[in-house]
């Protein structure tokens, strides 16, 4: 069995933002030369997220308006969240992860990622604006 791991860096020019990372995760996939397999898509952050979804812009707002209406970023007393009383202000974004998930696994058959109609890897940054590393792990034959 083939293992073929590769970091990539995103810097998000806004605080919270998703950013399709399907070409990228291709490329990797096609670097690795792993015909057939599973691919592992991780952020190496507590407060982003990769998931798999419809590349609509109506959607990746919906996303944001309820992930806010779940855990709010704005309150007007911030210090309702535990974890902001240790400094932080990013409690909404540990919530957020949580809720997108951490990480996505996709089949890898014939060398192509192997995706049903309309789907797309996203990386959700929700507490950005700073270089974050998404591990693509590729492992098959």
């Amino acid at each position: 069995m083939k293992i073929y791991t590769k970091h990539i860096i995103v810097n998000t020019e806004k605080k919270i933002d998703f950013v399709r990372i399907t070409d990228k995760v291709r490329e990797v996939v096609n670097d690795s030369g792993v015909k057939e397999g599973l691919v592992l898509i991780n952020p190496m952050h507590i407060t982003a997220s990769v998931f798999i979804n419809d590349n609509e812009s109506g959607l990746l707002s919906d996303f944001r308006n309820w992930l806010e209406k779940l855990a709010p970023m704005h309150m007007e007393d911030l210090r309702k969240y535990n974890h902001n009383l240790t400094g932080e202000d990013n409690a909404y974004a540990h919530l957020w992860r949580t809720m997108m998930g951490r990480e996505t696994t996709v089949a890898i058959t014939d060398g192509k990622l192997d995706f049903g109609p309309w789907e797309e890897i996203f990386y959700g940054e929700f507490d950005g604006q700073r270089d974050k590393r998404i591990l693509i792990k590729v492992l098959g034959e």
